[in-house]
């Protein structure tokens, strides 16, 4: 015997207006992941279509010149050209996750979610952050502001309602 799910009544979307509404905190938690989840799909976008496979960084933190590289490892830039691909599709997936528990999951202040997002930020945006400051990246104080905002979110989940 097959179960029908039933869609959810669209009064949901009235309560999750509400809760949000008389909770600032669950508001500021919501839009700042939001705005975390747009840049996850963002930057998965950019590692998709736009990353070059070696940064000038690159070079300089494994200690060889660009010719030096491509002469060891003729394959390296396509290999990471693929690598890449499937890391910016990962990224971008997390971000239409990250979107969906910031717009139905918090406001609505289910359980777990906040282990859910605190977690999720700490094993995508702190710790890439984190490696960025581990390789010198000329890009690491950009990518702390990522993590500085997904710690926001998770200050304002966590403070009570």
């Amino acid at each position: 015997m097959k179960t029908k799910l039933k869609r959810p009544p669209a009064s949901d979307l009235l309560t999750i207006r509400a809760v949000t509404a008389n909770d600032p905190a669950s508001r500021a938690a919501m839009w700042l992941l939001t705005a975390c989840g747009v840049w996850l799909i963002g930057l998965g976008t950019y590692f998709v279509f736009v990353r070059p496979a070696l940064l000038p960084e690159d070079p300089r933190f494994i200690g060889a010149s660009l010719e030096q590289l491509r002469q060891a490892a003729p394959g390296l830039e396509a290999w990471l050209r693929v690598v890449f691909t499937v890391m910016g599709g990962f990224m971008a997936g997390s971000g239409v996750l990250t979107l969906f528990l910031a717009r139905r999951a918090v406001p609505l202040r289910l359980r777990g979610t906040g282990w859910a997002v605190a977690l999720a930020g700490l094993v995508t945006v702190v710790l890439m952050s984190a490696m960025n400051f581990v390789l010198d990246s000329d890009f690491r104080w950009l990518l702390l502001l990522p993590a500085l905002l997904w710690a926001a979110a998770v200050f304002a989940y966590t403070r009570p309602a």
